[in-house]
């Protein structure tokens, strides 16, 4: 899903996403504190030792924090357990795995800092998208040919009417992502052209994976109004409107024609592995999940 219709030039951050557990001893904080060890200190410590490692990490690389549990409602009890999930970004995945040893260092720092306990337990991971040029100039190709969503007046006025909920600098944050002079245009009315800049996306994707082991190239769809932001209630708001929809059948349209250009093209196949195999240089696949690892289909479970 995207503001504009086209090839996606762009690779994406490698992820992964790990929770820590802290476990300490509980006491009244005001009668006997010094019986208690809190595990809330430790997740906050934890948080101070990240945030000063920042600074001493890769300027490109991202590290985000959700607390899960803060031990309870009570401040006057030393909180004996509490939990954080933190999510940490690299441009590669080589470059993934040792910032991932790191922030583990931090947390068994803070648990030595606050005499607790802590685990951490890894609940997904993806590497980084490897883009493959013959792929993305054969999208090209068919996005040229089929053109951009045969919107109507009708999704013109819904498209309207949600970007006048949209701040300007939302509006402008999504054609400067891409290069592109603004218009005062709810939709876009027109393909994204070809450029030959390879861009570094924010987000991250589980076809990631999938590109390190098969010549891999993704599309972007015209499903929302120019300046959509993703994580937001507008999105939501737009996933079953018209206008969604006939961006969704486009796209998979150019998904379509790219598969069948490459089943009907050794050229455009033999291409395609050259390209991966050259942008590997030799790096072999390696899973950022731990070999064993289980679904965790509860702990990523909204209650």
């Amino acid at each position: 899903p995207s503001n504009f219709a086209g090839v996606q030039r762009e690779t994406s951050l490698a992820n992964c996403r790990v929770d820590f557990t802290f476990t300490g001893r509980a006491a009244h904080a005001a009668a006997v504190p010094e019986l208690g060890r809190s595990a809330l200190d430790a997740v906050e410590l934890m948080s101070v030792g990240v945030n000063y490692m920042r600074e001493h990490m890769p300027s490109d690389c991202r590290i985000h924090y959700a607390v899960l549990d803060s031990g309870g409602i009570s401040p006057n009890v030393v909180q004996a357990h509490a939990k954080v999930r933190y999510v940490i970004r690299a441009p590669e995945l080589p470059g993934l795995l040792p910032l991932i040893e790191r922030v583990k260092k931090v947390a068994e720092g803070a648990a030595l800092m606050t005499e607790t306990k802590v685990e951490s337990t890894i609940l997904a991971g993806v590497s980084n998208l490897v883009v493959n040029t013959p792929l993305m100039d054969a999208m090209q190709d068919v996005w040229e040919s089929l053109g951009p969503p045969p919107f109507d007046a009708a999704d013109q006025e819904f498209a309207a009417k949600i970007r006048a909920t949209l701040t300007p600098e939302d509006i402008a944050a999504s054609w400067r992502q891409e290069r592109l002079d603004e218009r005062d245009v709810p939709l876009a009315d027109f393909v994204l052209p070809a450029h030959g800049e390879l861009r570094q996306m924010g987000g991250s994707t589980d076809v990631g994976d999938v590109s390190w082991v098969v010549p891999t190239v993704q599309a972007y769809g015209a499903t929302l109004a120019i300046g959509t932001q993703l994580h937001t209630w507008q999105v939501v708001a737009q996933g079953k409107s018209e206008l969604a929809h006939k961006g969704m059948v486009s796209v998979a349209k150019a998904m379509a024609a790219t598969g069948l250009a490459a089943l009907e093209s050794e050229q455009l196949r033999e291409a395609a592995w050259a390209d991966l195999r050259k942008r590997l240089k030799g790096q072999a696949y390696i899973s950022p999940m731990p070999a064993g690892t289980e679904p965790p289909v509860a702990a990523m479970t909204v209650k």
